[in-house]
């Protein structure tokens, strides 16, 4: 499972924006179509809110097959962004 470390610019982004912002979907639409899937989960639970908000502190995970990608949500100042 890839993982990558995605540094949070606000106070959080929805799940759907995260998802194409770190290249996990093509798209919006796709990345909607992820989470109304079931593939996708966020601190070990399965998500289903397209929007849910994901603040820093939070591990997205998204599994396609085989494959996999791991996402960790950090804050602006927390010294692993740096």
């Amino acid at each position: 499972m890839q993982q990558i470390d995605f540094t949070l610019r606000g106070e959080f982004i929805p799940l759907d924006s995260l998802l194409k912002a770190t290249g996990a979907a093509p798209s919006g639409a796709i990345a909607k179509m992820m989470v109304a899937e079931g593939r996708v989960r966020v601190d070990g639970q399965d998500e289903l809110r397209k929007t849910a908000k994901i603040r820093a502190g939070q591990v997205v995970q998204f599994s396609a097959g085989a494959q996999g990608l791991r996402i960790r949500v950090l804050a602006a100042t927390d010294p692993a962004a740096a």
